[in-house]
């Protein structure tokens, strides 16, 4: 799985929860800075050679729908970030969020109770 531009995980995103669309239907989700029509049609296609989507084709018009699943990039995703930034510590991860105060205490005991409740 190649690596996604953070513009490419957007457009990503929007075809996650619309599951199928044309280029219109991706620029009509888009909250922020619109792209131009083409750019946009262009980053899609990029994400088609990189294998994450594919398409049905209706005369000259496109309908894409992603065919890498959210689930499996998210778990590449974070696979990469935890052994990229926390030295594929998953122990550095939950203390990173501790120090941040990104993670109470409850938090904590019910990460705990699920460890040992699958043990």
């Amino acid at each position: 799985m190649e690596k996604l531009t953070n513009k490419e995980e957007e457009i990503m995103h929007i075809l996650w929860k619309l599951e199928k669309a044309f280029v219109k239907d991706v620029l009509a989700e888009i909250k922020d800075e619109k792209p131009h029509y083409n750019t946009l049609s262009t980053i899609i296609r990029n994400l088609e050679d990189k294998g994450y989507v594919s398409y049905n084709a209706y005369g000259k018009t496109h309908q894409y729908y992603p065919i890498v699943s959210k689930e499996d990039y998210k778990k590449r995703f974070m696979t990469l970030a935890i052994d990229n930034y926390f030295n594929n510590s998953y122990k550095n991860v939950v203390s990173f969020f501790a120090k941040e105060e990104k993670i109470s205490v409850a938090d904590l005991k019910e990460i705990i109770a699920l460890i040992e409740k699958d043990k």
